[in-house]
């Protein structure tokens, strides 16, 4: 039997999704169906929730700006949507929709396979992506998770987001604090692990030089994992600045093929191939695999 899977999202014409899951599909010899639909407006998600819930469409993915609406729209939600707030994969049971996460295991995988010794880990970022990030620090082993955004100043009673991402257990720093005790600074040697969860360095947004200025590069440890969620360029600022230093790091693309596998075992039931889905990610994106590549921590 051949099921329909869709991608749900604004705009959605770049997304490499489709060819990871039909490289997935091909691996294991399945025919099923997955198709990028853009949704510009919450009227036309709408829509594409209610095709899961007549059974049309068997599952769905979720990407921006609609990850908090998908959310809102589902039936049931498992635990690390609705802590995070936002939901990536929606899937059918019975006659209801149930919102998952997986961007937070995906992300955690990341990190477990980059460092065996996380100890305190610093978020970058306030948004969705900074959400799942504190939630798969933790679960990766980190024993703190500090968090810090560009809109981290002044008073923190005027910080936005903060109740969330307290609620997960996230401890905010401010951005700007370099010379406030107690501040990342101040931090460092204890950071495992550094995730950078905003657009800063992506192909087409800001170019991640003053989020590199942030850093306390030189109080790290030899062995601070750096993981940025960017992965389009594969190189960024943050990530050469990490390599001039020599320490071990990542681009996003990990994630985004890690998300995928495990909305495909959500749906059908099954491990996918792995390597097949990273290949199709790195030719759908690169044209092949990217020439500069992720060197992590000891495996």
């Amino acid at each position: 039997m051949s099921l329909r899977f869709i991608l749900i999202g604004h705009p959605v014409g770049h997304s490499v999704s489709p060819a990871i899951h039909h490289a997935a599909y091909d691996a294991l010899g399945m025919s099923h169906n997955y198709e990028a639909v853009d949704c510009p407006d919450e009227e036309s998600v709408r829509k594409q929730v209610a095709r899961i819930r007549s059974g049309e469409i068997a599952g769905a993915n979720v990407t921006v700006p609609h990850k908090i609406l998908a959310l809102s729209l589902a039936d049931e939600a498992t635990e690390g949507a609705s802590n995070t707030g936002a939901a990536n994969v929606l899937t059918r049971v019975g006659d209801q929709v149930v919102a998952h996460n997986t961007d937070i295991s995906g992300l955690a995988d990341e990190l477990r396979s980059g460092t065996k010794n996380p100890r305190a880990a610093w978020v970058l970022g306030n948004g969705g992506a900074a959400l799942a990030a504190v939630v798969a620090c933790r679960q990766a082993g980190a024993s703190d998770v500090y968090l810090s955004a560009r809109s981290f100043v002044g008073d923190p009673a005027h910080w936005p987001k903060m109740e969330r991402f307290r609620q997960l257990g996230a401890i905010p720093v401010g951005w700007s604090d370099a010379a406030t005790p107690g501040g990342i600074p101040e931090l460092a040697p204890s950071l495992g692990l550094i995730v950078q969860a905003t657009s800063a360095g992506m192909k087409g947004a800001s170019d991640g030089a003053p989020l590199v200025k942030q850093i306390p590069w030189e109080s790290l440890g030899r062995d601070t994992f750096i993981y940025d969620l960017v992965y389009n360029p594969p190189q960024t600022p943050l990530l050469t600045a990490a390599q001039e230093r020599g320490l071990p790091r990542s681009h996003g693309l990990g994630m985004l093929v890690g998300q995928a596998a495990h909305a495909f075992k959500i749906w059908l039931g099954q491990e996918p191939d792995r390597d097949a889905m990273r290949q199709a990610a790195d030719r759908g994106i690169f044209g092949a695999t990217p020439a500069s590549t992720p060197e992590r921590g000891p495996s």
